[in-house]
């Protein structure tokens, strides 16, 4: 099954990282942010990534063109140039890197993908947003609908003190709540190639009238997930995740049980190209 990565965007809101690199390859525990949304997929087994590049593409390109040399160790013959590679973690990832445009919206960049995905059910996420999303549990809940989407709900945590309110008095206030504020749109979709259909033009953001339509005919489910996740749309979130990085296992790659998210302030993802 391939999985799309939509990795074109400029991500303004970290312009101090994206002035000179793609916000794909932002580093967090020392590794772009992208292997660590590819990890969870390799994690359950989805191995064939399909990269929807556009700001800085050629970067990209040429990580993933020298990702052997620039991560394994190796040793080199300076007599004759020879080179043997020994690689410190080896993978049997499959990954394709489509430039597909500097201000291709993100339903735009997946019909410029329609050539390069196969005739069934494909996934689609982020690659500035980790979880620790059970996709096995989410592909069985998309088949069992029948429907063209399924897009994964997140609850992000509630960014402010929280007040509770009779008439007009107050009669709690808590700092540091726990509740959550809503369901929004935390990627990790499983769409049917229909769902290309519902996408009019190249400048059409996915999560515009895509989306919209697909819910308004009924084609489109929601898998809740309440667990782990989080966006990297700040230096903030950048930190925040570099810091979860010193532990032995990052949240996004505990699958054992749910992880409730800690209260850190979590921006609301920007808009995505």
């Amino acid at each position: 099954m391939k999985i799309v990565l939509l990795a074109g965007g400029l991500g303004s809101r970290l312009a101090e990282e994206t002035n000179r690199i793609p916000k794909p390859m932002v580093e967090v525990g020392g590794r772009p942010i992208i292997l660590h949304v590819m990890d969870i997929y390799s994690h359950w087994g989805y191995r064939d990534f399909v990269v929807a590049g556009g700001y800085k593409c050629m970067m990209i390109k040429n990580f993933f063109h020298n990702f052997h040399l620039s991560t394994a160790d190796f040793t080199v013959a300076l007599g004759s140039g020879s080179m043997v590679l020994r690689p410190t973690r080896p993978l049997d990832w499959n990954v394709s890197v489509v430039d597909t445009g500097l201000s291709t919206m993100t339903g735009g960049r997946l019909l410029r993908l329609r050539d390069w995905l196969d005739s069934g059910t494909f996934m689609v996420t982020y690659s500035d947003g980790v979880g620790n999303i059970d996709l096995d549990a989410l592909l069985k809940f998309h088949r069992s609908h029948g429907r063209l989407a399924t897009v994964t709900a997140v609850q992000p945590p509630a960014r402010f003190g929280n007040l509770e309110i009779e008439g007009d008095q107050v009669v709690e206030f808590t700092e540091k709540v726990r509740k959550y504020e809503t369901w929004i749109n935390g990627g990790f979709f499983v769409f049917e190639p229909g769902v290309l259909d519902y996408i009019p033009a190249l400048s059409e953001p996915l999560e515009m009238s895509p989306l919209t339509r697909l819910a308004k005919d009924g084609e489109l489910f929601a898998y809740k997930h309440q667990g782990f996740w989080h966006p990297m749309d700040t230096v903030r979130d950048r930190d925040y995740l570099d810091g979860l990085c010193e532990s032995e296992e990052p949240p996004w790659l505990q699958f054992a049980k749910p992880i409730v998210p800690p209260i850190v302030g979590a921006t609301q993802p920007e808009a995505r190209i």
